[in-house]
């Protein structure tokens, strides 16, 4: 019985960091569509990427499909890798300059979401997908 429990609870804690994860991944490769001068390309040229023309709409692409492949827990680790990238990238490139010149505190703040995106995709890649995707689907489909 105790074990069922705790599975129960790890199938629905990977669960909700997926819905976390990927829904909010979803929503902001969206906007890197719809506010590109803002969110998208703009962003990317404020910030110094190169190609930033093509590099928008590429991170925003990833983004999205990787967003609903996460959410739905379809080759839920392979989708989470280029979100760490993404998030490493965007740490790096907006958060480093804050922490050099304005200090801990506000890069701490202005890093939160990053920091919990790419904390949330780590642990999607340890965990997997869990009981409720369609990753467990295949691969219970294989054993039989």
């Amino acid at each position: 019985m105790v074990s069922y429990i705790h599975k129960n609870k790890f199938d629905i804690a990977s669960l909700l960091i997926r819905i976390l994860v990927g829904s909010v991944f979803i929503s902001e490769g969206i906007q890197k569509f719809l506010y590109p001068e803002v969110r998208g390309v703009g962003r990317f040229i404020k910030i110094g990427i190169p190609v930033p023309e093509f590099f928008g709409y590429f991170v925003a692409s990833f983004e999205v499909i990787s967003g609903f492949l996460i959410l739905f827990g379809l080759y839920t680790r392979l989708a989470a890798i280029p979100l760490i990238i993404i998030m490493l990238v965007a740490l790096s490139t907006t958060k480093l300059p804050i922490l050099i010149n304005e200090g801990f505190w506000e890069m701490a703040h202005a890093a939160r979401t990053d920091w919990s995106m790419l904390i949330g995709s780590i642990i999607i890649i340890i965990i997997g997908a869990g009981k409720y995707s369609i990753d467990k689907y295949f691969n219970s489909s294989k054993n039989i």
